[in-house]
């Protein structure tokens, strides 16, 4: 059993560990120039998205396979009662299958007739950048990434492309799963 000294120690890690993550002050968050998201792994790619376009983070749930659907379309899920397609990314944008692991998630996006779900390779978390971090989007926004990657900041040694889950939900590709 635990003694509560050990206990104390634990939470006060998991504040020095979320505080570190923090970008201002509350009265900070909203301030001019102030960018915030869901930040992720697609691939080599650090990503993030606005959480205006990311509407829930799922854990992976059982996926039924669709035949006759694109290699990237990776089926079916029941989740809560509705069925939801679920779109390996990281296959549709590179061509490369996303290795599942557990603890795997997924970000719900809305799309034109339903809600769609995007398989990424791992979840970082809310992050927040400022006009100050921006920086050129370099090799973030090469290949099919150009038109969903228009800006990036560097925060650390990191360089973070903002991505447009709007804009893949409108690409003509993305919305013909069928093969």
């Amino acid at each position: 059993m635990a003694r509560s000294s050990d206990s104390f120690e634990i939470l006060a890690d998991y504040e020095r560990k979320s505080l570190a993550h923090v970008v201002g002050l509350p009265e900070q968050l909203e301030a001019p120039g102030l960018w915030r998201g869901v930040a992720y792994r697609v691939g080599s790619r650090h990503l993030a998205s606005g959480f205006d376009e990311v509407v829930e983070i799922l854990a992976v749930p059982p996926i039924t396979p669709v035949p006759g659907a694109q290699p990237w379309m990776l089926g079916v899920a029941n989740v809560r009662g509705n069925l939801l397609p679920i779109v390996d990314l990281k296959q549709f944008l590179e061509g490369e299958r996303t290795v599942m692991h557990e603890g795997q998630r997924m970000l719900l996006m809305h799309q034109q007739g339903g809600d769609v779900a995007v398989l990424i390779d791992e979840l970082f978390g809310q992050r927040g950048f400022n006009d100050q971090q921006q920086t050129d989007v370099d090799t973030l926004a090469e290949g099919r990434y150009a038109h969903l990657v228009d800006r990036a900041y560097r925060l650390g040694e990191q360089t973070w492309g903002i991505f447009s889950l709007d804009r893949l939900s409108r690409t003509p590709e993305f919305r013909q799963a069928a093969a």
